[in-house]
């Protein structure tokens, strides 16, 4: 039996919602979660969690693919489409489950159903046509986001998809056509790549990932051409006619108009927020283009109601959200914890090679002002990369000269992913160039780039 009054009530179970409540709990909070479809939200259901193990499916496969590199005879290795997908769905059925436990765990009451805000510090949820009110001292919004759909690339979800889609396809297609380059669209091109469909990506800036650092962009373009993924920049897409069989794609780019014949297209173009029919209008919450206003601790305008995770200013980023998530109750128990740092947020992005960075480009941080030392290590001359047949990308570390503060991190190679938690702690830390330098890294280790790139930049590199 459900309770009609809590502490903490919180709409949304992603990584931002069931962080939040797993906190509040901790925190001695009587807390209860609205969720309107499967716990762990888009993350653990359709986002991080499958999307990794489908990568992981293409991972495995490229390795077979190349026993003979490492004195391995295989034969008739071939992609099981179908399989890798179960496989990526049973893994995010697995996890889905897992926060069942951590709510039971918790003593955190899990109300199914379509939450939205009424006044007077209440969360109507409306379950199959029924509807019942709740209410709490605080409410938290943490409903996330959903796939961009731009006006002349409408989502049919056949043959003009999104991310979910892309990741749950009956067959797999011959030819796909990817519109955008970020992390969903470069994962996907990589992934679909890798088992044999052709590829072609279509971005609007002039540059892959551009959000990262160009030399960054300029190596992930050299590895995916290298390996038949078609790149085409400065370009976009103007209409897609999908009355045949397949998709006729047209392409609006410097040189002229291009057409494209694909099986399937698949929309990449960013994330929007889930505002809409959640009540903010009628209880008086300020948005602005798209992103509900909050204070450094997710505190709307209105007096008990906070918002978290996408729907806020900030990266659209799981651990943006969970991070949100623990500094938002944390407020609300009176633990005064410190807001929380946004230009100390790594982003990853799980193509292969994997992509991970924090802080300034190198761009960014001249335009700031500051007179830089850089220092850049390639992974071929890493002897756990050689070992591991991963030479490929570099470690590339931004300092200022003046204090050697560590500006930013960018890395593109195998298994950055799980290196750029180091470069987040030194900044957190303040650490120097030479103090990083001073760090033993273990050998062989590709962690061992990060030092050897700090050694680079004041001249005293060992390995190059």
């Amino acid at each position: 039996m459900m309770a009609s009054k809590y502490d903490i009530i919180i709409v949304g179970s992603g990584p931002g919602g069931y962080v939040a409540a797993i906190r509040a709990s901790q925190l001695g909070k009587k807390v209860a979660i609205v969720e309107k479809e499967s716990l762990g939200g888009i993350c653990l259901n359709w986002g991080c969690i499958p999307t990794k193990a489908l990568l992981k499916s293409a991972n495995v496969f490229e390795y077979i693919s190349h026993a003979e590199d490492y004195g391995i005879t295989v034969k008739d290795a071939k992609a099981d489409f179908s399989g890798m997908v179960k496989r990526s769905r049973g893994v995010a059925d697995g996890m889905s489950k897992g926060v069942q436990f951590l709510m039971k765990k918790n003593k955190i009451d899990v109300i199914d159903g379509f939450g939205k805000l009424k006044s007077g510090k209440k969360v109507e949820v409306e379950k199959d046509g029924k509807k019942t009110e709740y209410s709490a001292e605080s409410i938290i919004i943490a409903t996330g986001g959903r796939a961009k759909e731009l006006p002349n690339l409408p989502i049919d979800g056949k043959k003009i998809i999104e991310y979910r889609k892309a990741m749950s396809l009956e067959k797999q297609p011959k030819k796909m056509v990817v519109v955008g380059s970020g992390a969903i669209g470069v994962e996907f091109a990589y992934f679909y790549n890798s088992i044999g469909t052709e590829v072609t990506i279509v971005e609007f800036m002039d540059r892959i990932v551009p959000v990262e650092d160009e030399e960054v962009s300029k190596a992930l373009a050299k590895t995916y051409k290298k390996a038949g993924i078609n790149i085409m920049t400065s370009s976009e897409v103007t209409s897609v006619d999908t009355k045949g069989s397949g998709c006729k794609v047209t392409v609006k780019t410097k040189k002229g108009e291009e057409k494209l014949d694909c099986d399937v297209v698949l929309s990449a173009v960013g994330v929007a927020t889930n505002l809409e029919g959640i009540g903010l209008e009628d209880v008086g919450v300020s948005t602005d283009k798209g992103k509900v206003l909050v204070d450094d601790f997710y505190k709307t305008n209105v007096d008990g109601v906070y918002a978290i995770g996408d729907i806020v200013h900030g990266p659209a980023l799981a651990h943006v959200a969970s991070a949100e998530g623990i500094i938002c109750v944390e407020n609300i128990a009176g633990e005064k914890p410190e807001p929380l740092d946004y230009k100390n947020i790594p982003g990853c992005t799980y193509c292969s090679p994997e992509i991970a960075s924090v802080g300034y480009t190198e761009k960014q941080a001249k335009e700031a002002g500051y007179d830089l030392k850089i220092g850049k290590f390639p992974f071929s001359a890493s002897g756990k990369a050689s070992a591991a047949g991963a030479k490929d990308g570099f470690v590339k570390l931004v300092f200022d000269a003046k204090y050697g503060e560590l500006l930013g991190a960018h890395m593109i190679g195998a298994n950055v992913t799980e290196m750029i938690a180091e470069i987040v702690a030194v900044r957190k830390l303040e650490t120097t160039g030479h103090e990083l330098i001073k760090t033993v890294h273990p050998h062989p280790t590709m962690s061992e780039a990060v030092m050897e790139a700090a050694a680079a930049a004041y001249d005293e590199v060992i390995h190059i």
